[in-house]
């Protein structure tokens, strides 16, 4: 029975993988349609985190070798200028993009850190950018603002959406702890910068 068990759930993890690979999907959200796409019980038991990030990378070693690290790269340098645009804000950059697992189809997470919350969305008006205001759970449990932002990644010719995450100044210490996994859950632009300095045929720090 465990060994059935087993089996169930790393179908289940690499079902979910191609959603989040190919589809741009978050964990969760793809674990759930997987379990749809598989016509398995709502409470079937769905993988951590941990085998999902593992079943993710092992879908791209496969399928995606030739194109991802240049949608990678192409994302993180689209990425960097928007930290360089909001660096008042102490921008960390989150999710796929900076974990390393992204593709042409992910959004760019960024979390802003501002002693005035409205602050951020100032400087967007300021700088005449359109945006969509709206609320995402944060790591506290506890929903945060965000504004989320279209733009242009010319090397990908395509649109990408951007997410703003808008923190209080005092949650930055918090936002560098190690997640369950033991990865750093997100970085400043310094710390991007470097992964993408490493050399191309080094393997890249798992974050």
């Amino acid at each position: 029975m465990d060994l059935i068990r087993s089996d169930a759930c790393t179908e289940l993890a690499q079902v979910a993988a191609r959603l989040v690979v190919d589809d741009g999907l978050a964990f969760a959200a793809a674990k759930r349609q997987a379990v749809r796409q598989l016509g398995l019980p709502a409470r079937t038991a769905l993988p951590d985190n941990a085998s999902m990030d593992a079943a993710v990378r092992e879908h791209i070693a496969i399928f995606c070798a030739d194109s991802q690290p240049a949608e990678l790269l192409a994302l993180r340098n689209l990425a960097l200028v928007w930290m360089d645009r909001l660096a008042a804000f102490n921008p960390h950059l989150g999710g796929a993009v900076w974990h390393g697992t992204a593709t042409r189809h992910s959004d760019i997470h960024l979390h802003l850190f501002c002693e005035d919350s409205k602050s951020a969305e100032w400087a967007l008006i300021d700088q005449r950018v359109d945006y969509r205001a709206g609320e995402a759970p944060g790591w506290r449990g506890m929903p945060v603002s965000t504004l989320t932002v279209r733009c242009r990644a010319e090397t990908l010719d395509q649109w990408v959406m951007v997410h703003l995450l808008v923190h209080d100044l005092d949650d930055l210490r918090g936002a560098l702890k190690a997640d369950a996994q033991g990865r750093k859950p997100r970085g400043p632009a310094q710390a991007l910068r470097g992964l993408m300095n490493m050399a191309v045929d080094e393997p890249e720090e798992r974050l």
